[in-house]
């Protein structure tokens, strides 16, 4: 799977490994056994994997993304291809999530400009003393 063509254009995943793990497995339909077993790791140790409890080790993390269709970027970042359907929810959700943090940023621009012009002020007051 050819990822390189959307991982700088595409909108970042920005849930946890273990949430875009458990999206790629339901989107695929597998049953947590049915991927614990194609892995050869017992069922405990993928659902840890999707409850951000452990992660799993580079080796399977390739076999996962092979057997969820999704890129291995995807997988581990939330950069490139991840599982197939209309994605509306999660591109939403993403881009709220980005709106909040501008919102958030420029309100902290905007307070580091005052104090930088109050103490702009302060400084030129002084220096013609």
């Amino acid at each position: 799977m050819h990822d390189t063509a959307s991982i700088y254009n595409a909108v970042p995943d920005n849930d946890t490994l273990g949430g875009r793990l458990l999206r790629a497995r339901e989107a695929t339909g597998l049953s947590l056994k049915e991927l614990a077993d194609r892995l050869g790791v017992r069922p405990a140790t993928v659902q840890a994997w999707e409850n951000d409890r452990s992660q799993p080790r580079a080796n399977r993390m390739q076999m996962m993304a092979g057997l969820l269709n999704v890129s291995l970027s995807w997988l581990l970042h939330g950069i490139g291809s991840g599982p197939s359907g209309d994605g509306h929810a999660e591109l939403l959700e993403s881009l709220a999530l980005q709106l909040d943090r501008l919102k958030r940023l420029q309100h902290e621009s905007q307070q580091l400009a005052t104090r930088i012009e109050r103490d702009m002020r302060r400084f030129a007051a002084g220096s013609h003393v």
